[in-house]
C-alpha cells in the first residue's frame, strides 16, 4: 500500500482535491470513481464536481468522496457553482476538455493560485466551425494547466504541441468491474450460455464494443462482414453500443443480408468477450486506451484492431493490427484467425503477458498522488 499523503500546502491539514467531470465518457467517469476511492483510503478529502446522473451511476459518495452537482455545461451558473467549491481546495484535477475548461474559467481571476491537472483521456473531434471551437478551448485548457496528463504518447504529444507548459504520460488504469453476485452460476457454463442466447452454437462469434459513432468504423466492419459470408460456418458479428448511425448501419445489414447483430447498449461486456471467438476494433480513431482492447486481453480474446491512435502502443504485439479503413485487411485477417488456432492461443499468452505490464489502478493512484504531492509541498527554504 502507498503511504498516506496527509499535508496540505502548509502541513496542517489532510490534502483538500476537487475532481471535476463532466459525465459525458463512461472511461473518464470510470477513472475518477476508481481514483477518488483510492485517494480518499490514503487520507486525502475529495470532492467531485459532475452531474446528478454521474453520481447515481458511479456512486462517487459509496467511494467516500463528496459530491457536488455541477452541470454539464459553461454557463455562469456552473462557472459560479464550481468556483464556489473550488475556493478551499488545495489542488483541483479535471478530466476532459470541457470539464476542463470549466475549471479554467472557475479558477481564473483568483489571487492564490491553485495548482490545475488536467487529464486527457482522449482528444475531441468534430469537423468544421465546432472543430474549430474545440481547438481554441483546448489550447485554452493546455496553457493554463499546471501539468497535463495524457493517458497515451500520442495525447501527450498533441499535448505539448498545443502549448502544454508540463504535459506528462499517465496511463489510466481500467476499473476493476464489480464481481457478480454469488450464485450457482458456473463460469464455465456461461459461455455456451451467452452463446446460446445470441443463437451462436456452431458457429464462430465475432465481438465489436462501442458507440455507433461515425469514428468507430462500423462501416469498415460491414464492408468486411461480406466477405465472412463466405466462410462455413459464417462467423457472426454482434456489436454492442448505441449512437446515431444505428438505423443506417441496420439499413445496411437488413439490405445486405449481413451476419452482424446490433444489440444496442449492454452491461454484460465482460459475458460477450468471455464467449467469444474474437474481439474487433475497426476504429479509425483512437487516441486514448481502448477499453475493448483492455477488457479483451484480461479475457484471453485475441483481438483484431486497427493500428491507429493509441492501440499499437497499448497492445504491443499481442493482437493483429490491420491498416484503419482497410476492409479487405481486417475480413483477411479475421479470417486467417479463425482458421489457425494456434496463432489464437498464441494471442491470447501474448495479450495475457502485455495485460500484466499495464498499470493497476492501486499504481495509477500513487501516479496521481505523487504529482498532486509535487504541486502541493512547499519547496524548502535553501
Amino acid at each position: 500500500m502507498t503511504p498516506v499523503s496527509s499535508h496540505s500546502p502548509h502541513g496542517q491539514s489532510p490534502l483538500r482535491t476537487v475532481q471535476v467531470l463532466g459525465g459525458g465518457n463512461a472511461g473518464s467517469s470510470a477513472h475518477v470513481r476508481s481514483l477518488a476511492a483510492g485517494l480518499v483510503a490514503r487520507g486525502v478529502k475529495v470532492t467531485v464536481c459532475a452531474p446528478f446522473a454521474a453520481e447515481r451511476t458511479y456512486d462517487f459518495t459509496g467511494a467516500g468522496a463528496d459530491h457536488v452537482h455541477v452541470p454539464r455545461s459553461s454557463d455562469p451558473v456552473s462557472v459560479a457553482a464550481l468556483r464556489t467549491v473550488c475556493a478551499e481546495a488545495d489542488l483541483v484535477h479535471a478530466h476532459g476538455l470541457h470539464a476542463s475548461f470549466r475549471a479554467v474559467l472557475a479558477l481564473s481571476g483568483r489571487r492564490v493560485r491553485t495548482p490545475l491537472v488536467v487529464t486527457w483521456h482522449d482528444r475531441a473531434h468534430a469537423e468544421g466551425t465546432r472543430g474549430q471551437l474545440l481547438r481554441v478551448l483546448e489550447r485554452r485548457v493546455l496553457k493554463a494547466a499546471t501539468v497535463v496528463l495524457g493517458a497515451t504518447s500520442e495525447l501527450v504529444d498533441g499535448a505539448r504541441r498545443t502549448g502544454a507548459r508540463d504535459a506528462r504520460l499517465g496511463p489510466v488504469a481500467l476499473p476493476a468491474r464489480p464481481d457478480p453476485p454469488a450464485g450457482p452460476e458456473d463460469p464455465d457454463r456461461l459461455r455456451p450460455k451467452v452463446r446460446a442466447e445470441l443463437g451462436v452454437i456452431d458457429r464462430p462469434l465475432l465481438v465489436a464494443v462501442g458507440s455507433l459513432d461515425p469514428h468507430r468504423g462500423y462501416d469498415v466492419l460491414l464492408d468486411a462482414a461480406r466477405a465472412w459470408r463466405r466462410l462455413d460456418p459464417a462467423p457472426l458479428v454482434v456489436v454492442a453500443g448505441e449512437g446515431p448511425l444505428r438505423g443506417e448501419l441496420q439499413g445496411r445489414i437488413e439490405g445486405e443480408g449481413l451476419p452482424v447483430v446490433l444489440l444496442g447498449s449492454r452491461d454484460d461486456v465482460p459475458d460477450l468477450l468471455a464467449a467469444a471467438d474474437l474481439a474487433l476494433l475497426p476504429s479509425r480513431r483512437e487516441p486514448g486506451r481502448s477499453v475493448l482492447a483492455q477488457e479483451a486481453f484480461h479475457a484471453r480474446v485475441p483481438l483484431v484492431a486497427g493500428a491507429v491512435g493509441g492501440i499499437p502502443e497499448l497492445v504491443g504485439d499481442a493482437a493483429e493490427l490491420v491498416p484503419p479503413g482497410d476492409a479487405e485487411a481486417l475480413a483477411d485477417a479475421v479470417v486467417r484467425l479463425l482458421a489457425d488456432p494456434a496463432r489464437r492461443n498464441e494471442l491470447r499468452e501474448r495479450g495475457a503477458r502485455q495485460a500484466a505490464t499495464w498499470p493497476t489502478e492501486d499504481e495509477t493512484v500513487a501516479q496521481v498522488l505523487s504529482i498532486y504531492d509535487e504541486l502541493t509541498q512547499p519547496t524548502p527554504l535553501l
